[in-house]
């Protein structure tokens, strides 16, 4: 564990130096549980891929005392309140939903369906939330699916875009700007500003994709519009 200083109301606490699974997990995991400690002063908790970023308020705590609480929490390992949760997302791999799909398919070598079959055939963990209210960085993709960037973004993508670049996946929550390969949509609400939390995932969270019609996205798509589809999460042990 290392802290570093960002300004005169902020601490970095790395956790690790690679971005991978079992970082991300310990990260998602202890800044959930200092966030729940509610210690004096702390505002707010950012969880990365292998660091967290405390945010405090000078006036009521500082960086030397924030370091001996944490550490003390580190040495008690006290487990998070709630178990990490895991989703599946519906995802509509049509044609007319997946632009890129056969481009991926032909980079990759592979069939279209076994583009699928892969993306689909994997847990991914929730590294963290940027880029985009409720974007979320979904890994680790599928060797086979790795790609770079498109080479030219996009300048609108739909919202519910699904998409893959490099090591990850993720979902566009918003009418957006963006250059990761589109591979299919889902018609599930990513970010709603009305709901609490606004983002369905958080870090920490696990996702898997299931393959639907384009008959059953537009189905599902009609009943989050008027407010009839919940998705619910597993509880992991």
């Amino acid at each position: 564990m290392r802290f570093l200083p960002a300004g005169d109301s902020a601490l970095v606490v790395e956790l690790g130096d690679a971005i991978d699974a079992a970082v991300g997990i310990r990260v998602a995991r202890f800044a959930t549980v200092v966030a729940a400690q509610h210690l004096d002063g702390i505002t707010e908790v950012v969880p990365t891929f292998r660091s967290f970023l405390v945010c405090y308020d000078p006036l009521a705590t500082c960086q030397a005392r924030l370091i001996s609480d944490i550490e003390a929490l580190a040495l008690s390992d006290p487990a998070p309140a709630q178990p990490p949760r895991r989703w599946t997302l519906p995802v509509c791999y049509a044609a007319e939903c997946a632009p890129d799909l056969a481009e991926v398919a032909k980079s990759s070598r592979l069939s279209e369906s076994e583009v699928v079959r892969r993306h689909t055939g994997a847990t991914y963990h929730v590294y963290m939330l940027g880029f985009l209210p409720g974007f979320a960085y979904l890994g680790d993709l599928d060797p086979a699916l790795r790609l770079p960037r498109r080479a030219t973004p996009r300048t609108r993508l739909p919202t519910g875009s699904v998409a893959i670049a490099q090591a990850m996946t993720a979902i566009y929550p918003v009418e957006s700007p963006g250059g990761w390969h589109l591979i299919g949509h889902t018609p599930v609400k990513m970010f709603d500003i009305a709901a609490d939390p606004p983002a369905l995932l958080a870090p920490g969270d696990a996702v898997r994709f299931t393959a639907i019609s384009r008959d059953d996205c537009g189905a599902i798509a009609d009943a989050v519009a008027a407010g009839r589809f919940r998705l619910e999460p597993e509880r992991m042990a």
